[in-house]
């Protein structure tokens, strides 16, 4: 399933005791778009029955049951993607334009 880095799980976190949703689930939706290519959707709700509910970097992650296939393996960080500007975002070997991630050097890292 999903797994969520320290750095976005430190901004999760955060996120909720802004928003005053500490105690709520952290939901994560994903769909797939025509050119195959996956849409991702996040905030904080309650879980329901037909949730698949997990812990990961001891932040309670909610995903519809539908959703599941499409974030095995993917794994969500807070990366600066421009000097200066951090987001979320979603590395997912499932999604067709995914290309893994490269150290400094230009390696790419073993597993």
């Amino acid at each position: 399933m999903l797994t969520i880095t320290a750095d976005a799980a430190e901004f999760i976190r955060h996120s909720a005791e802004q928003g005053g949703v500490q105690g709520l689930a952290l939901r994560v939706a994903a769909q797939r778009k025509e050119n195959g290519e996956i849409e991702y959707a996040i905030g904080f709700d309650e879980p329901t029955e037909d949730d698949v509910e997990f812990r990961t970097a001891d932040v309670k992650v909610v995903v519809a049951a539908v959703y599941a296939d499409l974030l095995q393996h993917c794994v969500m960080d807070y990366a600066e993607v421009a000097p200066g500007e951090r987001r979320i975002i979603f590395l997912n070997p499932n999604d067709p334009a995914y290309v893994p991630p490269t150290d400094v050097s230009g390696d790419v890292p073993k597993k």
